[in-house]
């Protein structure tokens, strides 16, 4: 038991590092050991249950290829829609190459749960700021729910939305994840207990989950405790690190069929499309995901510790229970953000020569910062920090495909944060 415990609590650090965060390194490792030993444990039952809905599916090497033209009868697209349905606890699943972000996944369910005239309320605050233009959050642009004939409103907080249901509310969205907020992410649990309060207000109300960074982090989806809708990227937790692009809309059957007919068109829905990559990466990249989900909440909890010892704000906090796999860190300082961001970038595999500066983004009001040295571009499963560079200067940090990786990134961040004098 002593040497499993050693070995559990045993970090590499790379050459360079000075005593100061070498020392803090391995304090937070040692305290986190049970915290990690959780995550390992969580990822192999969830693992085993992603095997256990690809065996059900009899997925066979002809169903691994690509394909071409309209894709009539692709039997592996049709099998990897059932296996992430029954995996996620929903009667259906809309799993597709096409969809470009988890934006556009999150903007495919609310049109399928919505019709003009309708209004929707945004329960736990302000959205991500790439949704804003899906909203129509300050004018109906092209093609939004606003243009559509459909109102928005955001409510103060999960604590407020209940008061702030209205007559005409159809639907309610619900963002799992932080976002570049400081605020807790949302439980499946508590997701559950929200969308009951909300029906209870105004039944029928259809719920969507924002879905991104939550996925396999916890033993349900919210589509197992009310969620109608959830939505997410391929390229973040539920691709492995193995998915190329792609995203997902799973739940209730009907709803699913009205998001595939906005993805393609009336008619046609989830029976057309061509599997321009070969479905083998998928259908690997899902079975692996549990693995690096966990290696990414055993990083995030390191940081949380690691940064608290050397005199950061950290939310979560180590010992806070995980619900997705970001780490939020408090720096003060748009030099401070900037100087985090090039440390992570300095450990990744791809691009680590290349120094992040902040730029404008689509969707994004403010510059924003972002270090992302991955294989996929943009992959937030994969080693990668972002921040918008404004008060309060807080910096996100997640994944890390191993613990390893995801260790040495929050060190390389350290480094650079005290080689540029911003240790506290």
């Amino acid at each position: 038991m002593a040497s499993m415990e050693a070995q559990s609590t045993r970090v590499f650090l790379p050459p360079g590092i000075s005593p100061r965060v070498a020392a803090a390194a391995e304090q937070a490792a040692a305290q986190v050991a049970p915290q990690w030993e959780a995550a390992a444990r969580r990822g192999e039952e969830l693992q085993w249950r992603v095997l256990a809905c690809l065996q059900e599916q009899r997925l066979g090497e002809a169903d691994l290829g690509a394909g071409v033209g309209y894709g009539y009868g692709d039997s592996g697209r049709a099998k990897l829609d059932r296996a992430v349905a029954q995996l996620f606890g929903a009667e259906a699943a809309l799993v597709r190459q096409s969809v470009a972000s988890g934006t556009h996944a999150v903007s495919l369910a609310l049109f399928a749960a919505l019709r003009p005239g309708d209004e929707l309320l945004v329960a736990t605050g302000e959205p991500y700021p790439s949704l804003a233009g899906v909203l129509g959050l300050g004018g109906a642009a092209p093609g939004s729910l606003a243009e559509w004939g459909v109102s928005c409103r955001v409510a103060a907080g999960p604590e407020r939305a209940v008061a702030e249901v209205g007559p005409r509310t159809k639907a309610v969205l619900l963002q799992r994840s932080r976002g570049y907020a400081w605020r807790p992410s949302l439980g499946v649990s508590a997701i559950g207990e929200l969308i009951g309060r909300l029906r209870a207000a105004r039944p029928g109300l259809t719920a969507v989950v924002d879905n991104c960074y939550g996925e396999l982090v916890e033993d349900l989806e919210p589509t197992a405790v009310g969620a109608d809708l959830i939505a997410g990227s391929l390229i973040k937790n539920p691709g492995g690190g193995l998915a190329p692009g792609g995203g997902y809309v799973a739940g209730r059957a009907e709803l699913v069929e009205r998001a595939a007919a906005r993805l393609t068109a009336p008619g046609l829905g989830a029976q057309v499309g061509p599997a321009l990559h070969p479905h083998r990466v998928f259908f690997q990249g899902l079975f692996l995901a549990p693995q690096a989900v966990a290696a990414a909440v055993q990083g995030a909890v390191f940081a949380a510790r690691f940064f608290e010892l050397l005199g950061f704000e950290t939310a979560p906090g180590w010992e806070e229970r995980r619900t997705d796999i970001v780490q939020a860190v408090r720096l003060g300082s748009a030099e401070a953000v900037l100087a985090f961001c090039r440390g992570v970038q300095m450990s990744a595999p791809v691009d680590a020569h290349a120094v992040p500066e902040p730029g404008d983004l689509p969707g994004y009001s403010q510059p924003v910062v972002m270090a992302g040295g991955t294989f996929v571009q943009g992959a937030s499963l994969e080693l990668s920090a972002d921040a918008p560079l404004a008060p309060p200067y807080v910096v996100y940090l997640q994944g890390g495909l191993t613990r390893s990786h995801a260790v040495w990134g929050a060190v390389g961040a350290a480094r650079e944060l005290e080689r540029r004098g911003f240790l506290p």
